[in-house]
């Protein structure tokens, strides 16, 4: 059985603090690369581990998916990289996603980078964790479903021990890497804190 809390654990994280904000999670598949990039970019798969999707999922396509983010396929280099836009509804602003996928022997390096222009109101309560632990979710969705796993139930996962070990995990690894890319103790505290109570907010709360 997967260890959830070890595939977060296990997972690099990194963060430039700037005008535009840019996270990047990279983690290792035990998959074929074109396993990966096949459950990244067939509207079929995707549905089965983050998100049924709309549109046309090609060069320059245009892409929605259900409840979450949308936007255009900038950048498709099979097997090994995309980019797209990546905006909630209207939403202004730079915001981009791409992900790079590399062959070691059997396995596979998966790199996503989000460069985006967040509101100060969000930077300030939540830091990088507001949007970095919904990335770790994601990917640890993909996990289960390249090792044959079922897709964690999303509405009750939070609500479960594991889950909630999972998302505590998550938010301070994200805190880690907020104090590594210079950003105060306390602050960085405060967004963790922040952080958990969203995404596992406590029972009754």
């Amino acid at each position: 059985m997967m260890d959830m809390v070890d595939e977060i654990t296990r997972a690099h994280r990194k963060l430039s603090d700037g005008e535009h904000k840019a996270l990047v999670i990279r983690r290792r598949y035990e998959a074929e690369v074109e396993d990966v990039w096949d459950a990244c970019t067939d509207a079929d798969r995707l549905k089965r581990w983050f998100l049924p999707v709309s549109g046309e999922l090609r060069l320059g396509g245009r892409y929605q998916f259900e409840g979450n983010a949308g936007g255009e396929v900038l950048e498709c280099a099979p097997p090994r990289r995309f980019k797209v836009s990546w905006a909630m509804g209207d939403a202004p602003g730079l915001s981009e996603v791409e992900v790079e996928l590399t062959s070691e022997g059997s396995a596979t390096w998966l790199e996503l980078r989000h460069v985006a222009e967040v509101p100060p109101e969000m930077w300030e309560g939540f830091g990088c964790g507001g949007v970095g632990v919904g990335w770790d979710l994601g990917l640890l969705g993909l996990a289960l479903h390249l090792s044959g796993g079922e897709k964690v139930g999303e509405d009750t996962f939070h609500l479960t021990p594991e889950g909630r070990q999972v998302i505590t995990a998550s938010a301070r690894a994200w805190g880690e890497a907020e104090e590594a890319a210079g950003i105060p103790a306390d602050r960085a505290a405060a967004h963790v804190a922040a952080v958990t109570a969203f995404y596992a907010p406590e029972p009754g709360a």
